[in-house]
């Protein structure tokens, strides 16, 4: 085996094979290019003229910009349903008259709550000679005060209201 080596004929064919890699390797690096400029114009053709990955890159960095955004949204969303179910969300009136002699339902009863039900109810008295105003805290649809039959109606039509 190492005579065959030595010999000129492995040298030879040794060197033919080299040529023929290396014209192997000049093909494949012209395929290459020509199948990157194939893809160069066909790029072109779809963004009518203009390099398509070019504006393929500009919408992932939209994107990216999009989903920054998104999560900002989504965190402010959430705090703003927090304070939401603070607010005054239901209202329930209820208007009657406090004295035979007052006429025409000027008296009223005014429930303010919130999504869980927490608040206040107002109870404004009129009569001719004067006018009182009450309020008492509301907690889960319930006061720890008693209420009038027009102030549990209140609380009662604020609650059914969602």
């Amino acid at each position: 085996m190492l005579d065959f080596i030595k010999t000129d004929i492995f040298l030879i064919i040794s060197l033919v094979l080299n040529i023929i890699l290396f014209i192997m390797v000049i093909i494949s690096f012209i395929r290459i290019k020509n199948v990157k400029q194939n893809i160069s114009q066909f790029m072109k053709k779809i963004g009518n003229g203009k390099d398509i990955s070019e504006d393929l890159n500009r919408y992932m960095d939209r994107i990216i910009d999009l989903e920054s955004g998104l999560s900002e949204t989504n965190i402010y969303c959430k705090q703003l349903n927090k304070k939401v179910e603070k607010c005054v969300q239901k209202v329930g009136i209820v208007r009657f008259s406090a004295y035979k002699n007052s006429g025409n339902d000027l008296s009223y009863a005014v429930a303010l709550l919130d999504e869980k039900n927490n608040g206040v109810v107002f109870n404004g008295l009129y009569s001719r000679e004067m006018s009182n105003t009450y309020a008492k805290p509301i907690v889960e649809g319930k006061s720890k005060y008693s209420m009038t039959p027009e102030e549990a109606q209140a609380v009662l039509r604020a609650m059914d209201e969602m």
